[in-house]
């Protein structure tokens, strides 16, 4: 799909506010609800609208650790990995899970937990269970310096 200046507009402005209405969108890009309307839903239908959520304070649930676990794997082969991915899938506190090279690590997860009795139980009842899981390497999050869902869309 091709995107002219309008439907980068609509991308930025729905990162912004996802419930923004299409009366306020259509005003704020210049065009009238109509076509502003059509153009939303081919972006939907098209894929680069993958859904709209809704953005939770981690704080405010009890979450106050975050942590960025390095895994790394016994075997390099695409049934371990399939397993190790399958399973960490369905961990909720894990909010990422990334393949990874240039480090000792073949994963990085971003986890956040209540406090580091959670952790412990992450870790010693659920990660280091995963068969190949052979190391583990965690790092602590101190603080949040740049923290944005926002993907870049050039205007």
């Amino acid at each position: 799909m091709q995107l002219d200046r309008y439907d980068r507009l609509i991308l930025t402005l729905l990162q912004e506010d996802g419930r923004i209405s299409n009366q306020d969108l259509a005003d704020r890009i210049g065009l009238s609800p109509s076509p502003c309307l059509r153009r939303v839903r081919a972006l939907e239908e098209a894929g680069l609208i993958a859904g709209y959520r809704a953005l939770l304070d981690t704080k405010k649930l009890g979450l106050t650790l975050m942590a960025l676990i390095g895994i790394s794997m016994d075997q390099h082969t695409p049934e371990r990995f399939a397993n190790f991915e399958q399973t960490v899938a369905d961990i909720p506190e894990i909010l990422e899970c990334l393949l990874i090279t240039g480090q000792q690590s073949d994963y990085q997860l971003k986890a956040v937990i209540r406090d580091m009795d959670a952790y412990q139980d992450l870790l010693l009842n659920r990660i280091t269970r995963i068969s190949g899981v052979t190391g583990v390497h965690t790092s602590f999050v101190l603080r949040r310096v740049v923290d944005r869902t926002a993907l870049p869309v050039t205007v």
